[in-house]
């Protein structure tokens, strides 16, 4: 064999070298580009605690007991819905936000909305009057 076939061949096996470290750099580069974008959900997800104290936030939450589940069904004043359903006398929508004391305006007028598309409150003439139900009559 010539010096001139020699260093053909050899040209050959460097070339098919560089081809699978070319091969492998790209593969090996992708994995680190998804374990970077991973690692960056975490620390999203994870702030203020490091990562091997990263916690599910469905076991961080406190489980309730049946005393404050009986106590919340226990209220003492009556729910949103109902105080407007009873304040529904001719008032206006803004009368009846006012009159209930703690709640957001905004929580009123969307139990004004449900009450209306349910049909138990209409509106004639700007105020808001309560439908008088079958079961009463």
């Amino acid at each position: 064999m010539s010096a001139l076939d020699e260093i053909t061949q050899e040209k050959q096996r460097v070339s098919a070298a560089l081809a699978q470290v070319d091969a492998q750099r790209g593969k090996l580069a992708g994995q680190l580009s998804e374990l970077e974008a991973a690692e960056r959900v975490l620390a999203r997800y994870s702030k203020g605690t490091t990562k091997s104290e990263a916690i599910p936030a469905r076991s961080r939450r406190r489980p309730r007991d049946t005393a404050t589940k009986t106590a919340a069904s226990k209220r003492s004043s009556p729910s949103l819905a109902d105080q407007v359903l009873a304040l529904a006398t001719g008032k206006t929508q803004q009368e009846v936000a006012a009159a209930c004391k703690g709640a957001r305006p905004n929580h009123v007028g969307m139990a004004i909305a449900r009450h209306k598309r349910a049909g138990r409150i209409e509106e004639r003439d700007g105020k808001l009057y309560a439908r008088q139900s079958n079961q009463e009559a």
